[in-house]
Formats: structure tokens, C-alpha cells, sequence
């Protein structure tokens, strides 16, 4: 049997029993390969077959209507055509490639390449400035960045040894002293490509950068199976089978992007549909679904508390499979998708460093407010954070992984971090750092975080690395960062800050200290309150984070409003225990 035919074994398994969770949990077991490249042993053989040469592999659509659209067959010798130009121009297998793109079809056909070629790929999000690329360039030893024209200039002044590929036409002199190449050439190469050997499938594939609890970001490293064959337990949650045109909200450069933008539609056999827009219309989104037949839907918690301020009914054919991840589900939006379209949103929980654990999957009953029951292929144990002992039956605890056996979908490591990697292998089993209780049913349902990290519009975000911002204006001697709630995006960072000596607690100091973390801060970590406070502490001088996270529950309200008894405060107290937000002072939308 061929490693495809071990592959579509597993995944047709899968897709048989998706709406029999007993069976499938008691049944499957993850294919386990010596070698695989997903894009030469599935997604070309997927593409070489009569079912599905022809159909759409992904369909991009822009907000005035134009599109593009490629199929299977298409995408496979796009793909090739890119590997064997990038070989021509000096990439090399083990090479660390930056992709720095936006939602383009230039992104999914250099990621087939990647694959093709061994390259290892570093996704990353448009939104990061120099400062941030200069880290991810000099721990993820890159020698080649693939970005577009509107990112290209970001690394004219990021040190190191790299050469840059630009998509669409060359910006003369934006990365002086550099190799500078245009994607468009590779339009000329060949549509054939041979692979030097077979691919490892215990090698190199993806690194992500993602937040930790330390000033450094963490590192985390996937191979060619644990992501591209892990994937299988996120297809089963969602449901996808072969033929689905699925829709994903979600921006390039995040694990979420390629979970569910490419490797699990992929999987499925599925296209993936893109709708690419500059401000969110729930009108147009859902007119544009109607258009495509939209049979598949995944949006994080901040897009369906949106959605559900337009008129749902007007979209006349509902996809019947519709999930949610990131952050945990209010049932008033499920309630609330359920009475317009007649489905119930399906929460998951997974991580950068895993495929999806913990799912509702199809044909189950849902309990609300829960995050589901284990995903077949993994063994999920609660650890209690202060003892390490396993928490039986119903209870509360951290949520952890048993590695014995080792699930493919999960990560190799934390690259370069030996320290943290001990901390998270630990007695048999992973560490998520993620708190969950489970009922009777054996249901889990979110908690919070084990450590300080908090989630913002479906960002995760370390209080540690945003602190270090705001520090470095110089009226600042101290501060902590944590999420307070929101009606919209759940939560917002928050900084409560201290003032050196000689400093005073005025607006005008509280718009200059936003305006500096906003030009230090990517767009989605920015400090958007602030409130001058005493910071609460420990005996030892620790800051007692708990304290100020429950002012801002206190503050705000459950929802995120002002409550009653806080709105006089917020608008007549001035200086210290005055929240200042970023509406405040609309000089800083300007800047």
C-alpha cells in the first residue's frame, strides 16, 4: 500500500464516522510514516485523480467581486512551477523561509512549494514592523523571506543574512544590499517537479512564533506530519468531507490560518474559499456565501458577536457546518445562529502547538458553554497545576496530552528552549497551560489560562512582552498588563501603570504613553486603556494580576459594559483609578 493510500485509508475512516464520536474515538489510529510530503504524496495525487483535477482548490474573492479561482490540477503545477524556480534561484532544503503574505494565492502555491522543496516555513502576519522581524529573522536563522509590496520595505533596515522574493512587481531599492527577486519569474519554470529524495516525515516543516509567559516568544516546531497528517482530528471536528467548499475567517501568518486555510480543507478533498474585505460586512459576507455555496464556516468568537448584529435570515442557504475557535462561546450567539440558520456552532479548543484536542463534533449533542469531549487520536488527562496529580472523574484541572503513544498533532518542540520543554514534558503527558473542568458526560468547559496569557480578538497576547512596552516610556516606573472586558473583541489589553517621581496622572500623559505603545505594538497587541493605580503585590514583590483582573470584571461587567456603579467613577474621577481609553483621544486614530 502506497503512503497515499495509507493516508486516504485513515482520512476515509474518519470521514465515515464522523457522526459516530464512540466508534471513531475507539477505532482510529494515526497513519505513522518513516516519510511524507503532504504536498507530493496527497495534495498532487489528490489532484491527479478524474474526481478532482478539475474542482476548485481555492477560490480567492475580493470585495468589489473579482476573483481567482484554481483548481486542483492548477494549483498542483502552480506549485511545482514555484518549487522548481525557487531551486533555480538557490533554496535549498532545510532553508528558513519567512512568508509574509496576505490572503493571495501567491501564499497557498508557495507553501505547496515549500513543502515540495523541504523548506522550512515561518509564517508570519503582515502586521509585525522591523523590530518584531528582526527577532523572528535572527532566532529562526532565515535566509529567505517571501513578501508582498506592501510589507517589502519593513525589511530594508532588519539585520541578517537573507534574500528577499517579492510578489508582483519589484519595489526598486525597498532592500538595498540584498538579493532581490520577483515572484513572477517563476511563471517561465517548469510545471514538472522531481523531488531529490523522499521527505523525512520526522523533519523540520513549521516554525510559529507564539506569546509565552517570558520576555522571549516561544518557538514551536512541527514536522511534516504533525500538522499536515495531525490535521486529521480538526477535519473530523468540523465535519469536512470531499467535495465541501469551506470558509475560514482567519489572517496569514497564525497556526489558525493553516489549520483550517490549508491543510484540513486539503485533506478533506474540500476547496477552500476566501473572502478577502477591508471592514468587516456581515451583509456582503453573507450575500458573497450565498453566491458560492458556502457549505462550511469557521469564524473566531469576535466575527459571530458581530455577525449577530446583522439580520441572519438573509442568508438563504446556511452552511451545516459551522464551528468556532480561539476563545470560548457566549450562548447567546449560539442561541442565536441556531434560531436564524438552524445549526448549532461548534466550539474547539487546540493550540499553535497541536491540531484540535477537544471538540463538539457533528451529530452530538451540544451542551452549551462546553468545549466538547477528546478528539479521536488524543488522550486528554486534567493534571492538578499545585500537586501534578491526575484528577479523576469529574473536577478541574489542567488540561494535558498523554504522549504514550505520542499523538501526531503535536508539536516536536519549543525550539532552543530546553528549560520549557522540560517544563511542558513532564510525567507522561503535555502541558496545554489551559484550566478546564469536566462534568459527568465527560464535557470540558473553558476556565482561563494557567498562566497570565490572555486572548484579544482571538490574539493571543503575553502581559510580559506588552509590559515591556509600556515600560519604556520614560514617565512609566511600572506596569501590568491584563485583559479587560469587552463587548466586542472579549477582551482589550489594559495597562495600569505607575509614574516616576516628577510625573503627574494627567489625560495628556495617558494619550502619550498610548500613542507610544502604539507605535511600538502590532496593530492587534496594542494597550487600548490605561489607568494609573497602585499596583497590588505579593509579600515578595510579585504583582497580583488576579486582583486586577477582577477590578476589570468588577469594572466593566461580565459583557464588557460600563456597569452602573462604575460609569461615575469612569466619568468624573480624574488621575489615579481613572481609566483612560484609546477613544478618548481621537489625535491617536490620526497619528
Amino acid at each position: 500500500m502506497t503512503i497515499t493510500d495509507q493516508f486516504r485509508q485513515a482520512r476515509d475512516r474518519l470521514v465515515a464516522l464522523r457522526e459516530d464520536y464512540h466508534r471513531a474515538r475507539e477505532e482510529f489510529e494515526w497513519p505513522r510514516f518513516e516519510h511524507f510530503n503532504f504536498a507530493l504524496d496527497w495534495f498532487d495525487a489528490v489532484a491527479a485523480t478524474p474526481e478532482r483535477a478539475d474542482q476548485n482548490a481555492l477560490v480567492v474573492v475580493e470585495q468589489d467581486g473579482s476573483s481567482q479561482r484554481l483548481t486542483y490540477r492548477e494549483m498542483s503545477a502552480r506549485s511545482s512551477q514555484v518549487a522548481n524556480w525557487m531551486s533555480s534561484i538557490g533554496v535549498r532544503r532545510g532553508d528558513r523561509m519567512i512568508l509574509m503574505l496576505d490572503n493571495q494565492v501567491e501564499l497557498w502555491e508557495s507553501m505547496l512549494a515549500g513543502i515540495k522543496l523541504g523548506v522550512v516555513l515561518l509564517p508570519t502576519t503582515t502586521m509585525l514592523g522591523p523590530k518584531d522581524l528582526d527577532e523572528r529573522v535572527t532566532r529562526g536563522s532565515v535566509s529567505w523571506v517571501l513578501t508582498n509590496s506592501g510589507s517589502v520595505t519593513k525589511f530594508a533596515d532588519v539585520p541578517g543574512d537573507f534574500s528577499v522574493i517579492e510578489t508582483g512587481n519589484l519595489t526598486q531599492g525597498a532592500v538595498p544590499g540584498r538579493d532581490h527577486y520577483s515572484y513572477e519569474d517563476s511563471r517561465a519554470a517548469s510545471e514538472t517537479f522531481t523531488p531529490e529524495g523522499p521527505t523525512p516525515a520526522d523533519e523540520t516543516l513549521l516554525l510559529y512564533f507564539t506569546s509565552g509567559t517570558t520576555s522571549r516568544a516561544k518557538l514551536v516546531e512541527h514536522t511534516h506530519t504533525s500538522y499536515p497528517v495531525g490535521h486529521l482530528s480538526t477535519m473530523y471536528w468540523i465535519g469536512l468531507e470531499p467535495g465541501d467548499v469551506h470558509l475560514n475567517v482567519a489572517s496569514p501568518g497564525w497556526a489558525k490560518h493553516a489549520w483550517s486555510n490549508i491543510f484540513t480543507p486539503w485533506i478533506a478533498e474540500a476547496t477552500v474559499f476566501i473572502y478577502n474585505y477591508s471592514r468587516f460586512d456581515a451583509a456582503a459576507l453573507m450575500k458573497t456565501m450565498d453566491a458560492e455555496g458556502i457549505t462550511s464556516f469557521c469564524a473566531p468568537p469576535t466575527v459571530w458577536r458581530m455577525f449577530i448584529q446583522a439580520d441572519l435570515s438573509t442568508l438563504k442557504t446556511p452552511p451545516q457546518k459551522v464551528v468556532a475557535a480561539g476563545e470560548p462561546l457566549n450562548p447567546k450567539v449560539i442561541n442565536r445562529v441556531r434560531e436564524a440558520w438552524g445549526v448549532d456552532i461548534r466550539d474547539g479548543f487546540g493550540q499553535t502547538e497541536t491540531t484540535v484536542q477537544i471538540a463538539n463534533t457533528p451529530e452530538q449533542k451540544l451542551e452549551v458553554g462546553t468545549v466538547g469531549r477528546p478528539l479521536p487520536g488524543f488522550d486528554i488527562v486534567l493534571v492538578d497545576p499545585v500537586s501534578d496529580e491526575v484528577v479523576e472523574g469529574t473536577g478541574e484541572g489542567e488540561v494535558c496530552i498523554v504522549t504514550d503513544p505520542r499523538p501526531v498533532g503535536l508539536m516536536v518542540q519549543y525550539k532552543g528552549d530546553p528549560a520549557k520543554n522540560d517544563e511542558v514534558f513532564r510525567n507522561g503527558v503535555y502541558h496545554t497551560g489551559d484550566i478546564m473542568s469536566r462534568d459527568e458526560g465527560g464535557n470540558f468547559t473553558y476556565v482561563g489560562r494557567a498562566d497570565d496569557v490572555f486572548k484579544a480578538s482571538d490574539y493571543k497576547l503575553s502581559p510580559f512582552e506588552l509590559e515591556s512596552v509600556v515600560i519604556e516610556h520614560q514617565a512609566v516606573a511600572e506596569a501590568a498588563v491584563v485583559p479587560s472586558p469587552d463587548p466586542l473583541r472579549l477582551a482589550v489589553p489594559k495597562a495600569y501603570v505607575v509614574l516616576n517621581a516628577g510625573h503627574e496622572p494627567t489625560a495628556e500623559l495617558a494619550e502619550s504613553i498610548l500613542a507610544h505603545c502604539r507605535a511600538n505594538l502590532a496593530p492587534y497587541a496594542r494597550i487600548r486603556r490605561l489607568e494609573f493605580f497602585d499596583l497590588p503585590k505579593t509579600v515578595s514583590g510579585k504583582i497580583r494580576r488576579v486582583e486586577l483582573r477582577a477590578r476589570e470584571r468588577a469594572f466593566h461587567g461580565p459583557e464588557g459594559e460600563l456597569t452602573d456603579s462604575s460609569r461615575g467613577e469612569r466619568t468624573t474621577t480624574q488621575g489615579y483609578g481613572h481609566e483612560f481609553s484609546e477613544s478618548d483621544f481621537p489625535g491617536l486614530k490620526n497619528a
